[in-house]
């Protein structure tokens, strides 16, 4: 289960301030969601998509048995 702030609070925030974990939650969001967003919803996803691009690679490795492969945000 995602903890954290809202998608109403955090468009009152630069995506550039947003957490790591906030834009992957919302990423996933987006895309199992993408048949439904309005022309706004898919905006933002590129948005986000940017965002997560602009920082770089998520994770750094390709997991073990002990830890995942990719970060968990929930």
């Amino acid at each position: 289960m995602y903890i954290g702030r809202d998608l109403s609070q955090l468009t009152m925030v630069p995506l550039s301030q947003w957490e790591i974990n906030e834009l992957l939650y919302f990423h996933d969001t987006f895309s199992q969601l993408a048949a439904y967003l309005s022309a706004e919803g898919a905006s933002l996803h590129v948005k986000v998509i940017r965002e997560l691009e602009s920082r770089g690679p998520v994770g750094g490795d390709s997991g073990a048995w002990d830890h995942a492969s990719k970060p968990i945000y929930d």
